[in-house]
């Protein structure tokens, strides 16, 4: 696959990046700008937080479980030793 930037100031970026000594090359430059795209787009959503506060909510409020009873009802429940 071939690209080729139309934007003169990407295209500079991307030089200067390379001259800089930062990239070994114009390819590396865009495939690391491609990763961190990548990975922004993995980060969680509005609603993920939303359900997280919820929960840390929830927990301040005194409405969980503590652990070792959670795990205790379930080794309990399936029968785990």
């Amino acid at each position: 696959m071939q690209v080729q930037l139309t934007k003169p100031e990407l295209a500079k970026f991307v030089d200067d990046k390379v001259r800089a000594g930062e990239f070994p090359s114009a390819e590396a430059v865009v495939e690391d700008a491609l990763a961190r795209m990548m990975a922004d787009e993995e980060r969680l959503s509005d609603e993920d937080m939303a359900e997280i506060n919820a929960s840390d909510e929830e927990i301040d409020r005194g409405e969980s479980v503590d652990f070792d009873s959670f795990a205790a009802q379930m080794r309990k429940k399936y029968n785990i030793k």
